[in-house]
């Protein structure tokens, strides 16, 4: 009786059987993709039936109402890849409008690029690299940011002035600056795995060979349970791709840097000042580290906010600490009233409240007052 319960009855034998043949006939992939809908989504806003109105709100064409990230309850996989469709839309409206509203020029990286390999750009107004007096330029955080960007979140939950760098830039030419905007997170290009490719990648291996063949067995036994359960969660699963990385760009330092020694060192401007968010505070005090006598020389004051810069573990030596704490602000999220002194526990440059506890929205309240903040310091 034991053994015949362990085995299972012979109903419950019938009933596996029953089961699996009913699975095998069952077509997952077209069982799920009827719950998940096509990642298929419109190449433009109108597509998608939103547009910016006059206060620069992204809002419904017929309702009126704001963005909806649940579009389709209980799928956020297919929400989220629908928010970053948008989001590259909205990507590419922001260069529009830094070219049309703020009148800046499109710059190809690297300079000397050939047609055929990937590529870069920043935007520039038409007296970046002329203006004799100063020169503004701005570095803005990681993530899926790009050029004139501050948060895609609040460019679409909020408007543009509070999530892109619009209002500052129209500001600084107004008052008379140059300006230079970097994109240091367009560092690649992907392109699609060929199949041999992907078998390459999975065949490099400097293992012995009987335990390389005895851990490809189990990878592959994986894989097939793996591969089993995608169907469930992921019937429209993604090409393999790979990234190419852009010359002399391929990570936000590399840009920072590279657009120096092209741009920034070769303007006439007699005062340089950045304004760097996030990571963009990180890339800046890398450029130190490696153009220290240049930015010194050329650099006037730099406005940091929400800075993620380390000077212990960027190894930041004491003469640029130095000059930090003489040059540089680190405006940071908190809910003390605007500029006031923040302790801090490393030895660099000062901080204080940017006025507000929300780091996306403490930019704006900064911007709106660092301009000639930055004349003064």
């Amino acid at each position: 009786m034991m053994a015949q319960l362990q085995q299972g009855g012979p109903d419950e034998k019938e009933k596996t059987t029953a089961l699996k043949d009913l699975l095998s006939r069952i077509d997952l992939d077209e069982l799920m993709k009827k719950d998940e809908p096509p990642l298929e989504f419109p190449d433009t806003l109108e597509g998608f039936e939103y547009i910016f109105n006059e206060k620069g709100q992204l809002r419904h064409i017929k309702t009126g109402e704001p963005f909806v990230f649940n579009y389709r309850e209980d799928l956020h996989r297919w929400n989220q890849k629908r928010y970053e469709a948008l989001g590259e839309i909205i990507t590419k409206y922001i260069y529009e409008l830094l070219e049309k509203e703020c009148h800046l020029k499109k710059v190809t990286l690297p300079v000397d690029a050939i047609e055929t390999e990937p590529k870069s750009f920043i935007f520039m107004s038409e007296d970046a690299l002329v203006n004799p007096d100063k020169l503004l330029v701005l570095i803005h955080g990681n993530g899926v940011v790009r050029a004139g960007q501050w948060a895609r979140r609040l460019i679409i939950n909020e408007d543009l002035d509070s999530g892109t760098q619009i209002p500052y830039i129209k500001r600084a030419i107004e008052e008379g600056y140059g300006v230079i905007v970097l994109n240091p997170n367009e560092n690649y290009i992907e392109v699609e795995k060929t199949k041999a490719q992907i078998q390459l990648s999975s065949d490099i291996s400097d293992e012995p060979a009987e335990k390389r063949e005895r851990k490809d067995k189990i990878q592959k036994e994986t894989k097939k349970r793996r591969d089993f359960y995608e169907k469930y969660r992921n019937p429209q699963k993604e090409k393999e791709t790979m990234q190419i990385y852009i010359r002399d760009n391929g990570s936000p330092e590399e840009h920072a840097i590279y657009v120096w020694d092209h741009f920034i060192s070769q303007s006439a401007a007699e005062n340089v000042f950045f304004v760097a968010h996030s990571y963009g505070g990180l890339a800046f005090v890398e450029l130190m580290i490696q153009r220290e006598a240049e930015v010194k020389n050329r650099v006037t004051a730099v406005a940091l906010t929400d800075s993620v810069h380390n000077v212990w573990h960027q190894e930041v030596g004491k003469t640029i600490r130095e000059w930090m704490r003489e040059n540089c602000c680190n405006w940071v999220s908190s809910s003390e009233p605007l500029d006031t002194s923040v302790e801090s526990m490393l030895p660099d440059c000062p901080r204080v409240s940017a006025g507000l506890a929300s780091e996306e929205k403490s930019r704006g309240n900064v911007f709106s007052v660092s301009a000639p903040g930055l004349e003064r310091r």
